[in-house]
């Protein structure tokens, strides 16, 4: 039995790897342990209860809760889990903060603690914590952690949105690897569909792959939603140059994209009906326990998105903050569950049982070997390192998130993708819809 002193715990765990991951037990023992040295005693009786975006990944939600569990023997609070899709998340967390009734904590996507800042706890002790004894949080999760000099939120983990294609058909169409410009990228989605393997991006309403491909088309262009002092400034040559890139890319899409949400090319791809799309690495998990589609994941690969005009990366990544509302009536055993996940006693194995989905904000966990062990995986490893934030060149708070939850950057690539406007039309919609967002 690993002897668990005050001592041992304070210096933190820093082995990585399945084989050393705490389990039964041992597991239980550390939890115990930690839960007596750590800063934040629960309040007697607490119970807290918890809303997560659904999992892609059945792995990860079983080690989450296997961890959520230590956590309730250890503790004694008990915490109840409910799950919604991406984009029930957000107006459920809403509603309970202009209520003041609902779950403790939220974890959801990208800035939604920045659409009512005022109702989120100060966790700014926990995220100091975390970060000290992990190697420092990466710049894009400080930004969508702090509101000011506070943080509002502890900035999870990401989920990498990366170009998934598949190998044999990107080599038949002349292709030795992923295009890494956005020039070559064009040329690449043409000689596809050509050759009856095309791909397809999502124009519906899909919060993380069609939210994704959009801004990293518009950003690539040089286009912005806002400038650095939050002006509005979408109207401009930069913008109408990435819808006309978009538009000539879509028509290179298998048709059906303006209906896509999160789950539908992920299902296109695994049909066998596309060859390219932007995913987390579910698509390459899902095919590798399928018997019936190894033969997928075996030819499929990962890989950055293509650099713009600008010269430079320009991709969105999924944030997942989780927030605790400052309604609950256990704000210690909330910042107590907080610093537990991100622990690497806990995080280590999680991240593993993710395969490659969940991406690390805190620098420590970039050893991890879950993204060498597989060089498939590798490239989501840089997810939180490479991507900008919802806000752009703007700021990260409410008027950013609710640009972002309100579509209004992939409705208007959308409506000019699909020929419901001119790009006149389809800027002036969204720059009336912006400039009421930041009045």
């Amino acid at each position: 039995m690993t002897d668990f002193t005050r001592r041992a715990l304070v210096k933190g765990g820093t082995a990585f790897g399945a084989a050393s991951a705490l389990t039964g037990p041992a597991l239980l023992d550390w939890a115990k342990a930690w839960a007596q040295a750590a800063p934040w005693k629960p309040e007697k009786g607490a119970k807290l209860s918890m809303l997560r975006w659904k999992y892609f990944v059945q792995a990860e939600d079983d080690a989450f809760v296997k961890m959520i569990a230590a956590f309730t023997k250890a503790t004694g609070v008990n915490v109840d889990i409910s799950r919604e899709s991406y984009e029930d998340v957000q107006p459920k967390a809403s509603v309970a903060a202009n209520t003041g009734t609902g779950p403790d904590l939220f974890w959801g996507l990208y800035s939604l603690p920045h659409l009512f800042p005022q109702k989120c706890m100060d966790v700014t002790d926990v995220a100091d914590y975390l970060g000290k004894k992990y190697g420092g949080w990466v710049q894009s999760a400080q930004q969508y952690g702090k509101a000011g000099n506070k943080w509002i939120c502890i900035p999870i983990c990401y989920s990498g949105n990366m170009l998934n294609y598949r190998v044999a058909a990107s080599t038949k169409a002349g292709f030795s690897k992923f295009p890494d410009t956005t020039a070559a990228f064009l040329e690449y989605a043409k000689a596809m569909k050509a050759q009856g393997t095309p791909g397809g991006f999502p124009l519906g309403h899909a919060s993380g792959d069609g939210n994704g491909w959009v801004h990293w088309a518009l950003w690539s262009h040089g286009g912005n939603v806002v400038d650095k002092s939050d002006k509005v400034v979408i109207n401009s040559p930069e913008t109408v140059k990435a819808l006309e890139y978009a538009k000539e890319l879509t028509a290179a899409m298998i048709p059906g994209v303006g209906s896509w949400n999160d789950a539908s090319n992920n299902k296109a791809f695994l049909g066998n009906e596309i060859s390219w799309t932007d995913n987390g690495i579910s698509i390459y998990v899902a095919a590798g326990r399928d018997a019936t589609k190894k033969d997928i994941a075996e030819d499929m690969n990962h890989s950055f998105w293509p650099v713009g005009p600008v010269g430079k990366p320009t991709e969105l990544h999924l944030m997942y903050p989780v927030l605790g509302m400052t309604y609950t009536k256990f704000p210690q055993a909330t910042k107590a569950l907080m610093a537990f996940m991100l622990e690497a006693e806990n995080f280590n194995p999680w991240i593993e049982s993710a395969q490659g989905y969940l991406t690390h904000c805190l620098n420590t966990y970039d050893a991890n070997p879950v993204w060498t062990a597989d060089p498939k995986r590798l490239p989501y490893r840089e997810a939180a390192k490479r991507s900008l934030t919802a806000g752009g060149l703007g700021s990260v708070g409410e008027k950013a998130a609710t640009a972002i939850a309100d579509f209004v950057v992939l409705d208007m690539f959308a409506n000019y993708c699909l020929g419901r406007e001119d790009t006149k039309g389809a800027i002036a919609v969204a720059e009336r819809q912006l400039k009421r967002i930041y009045r």
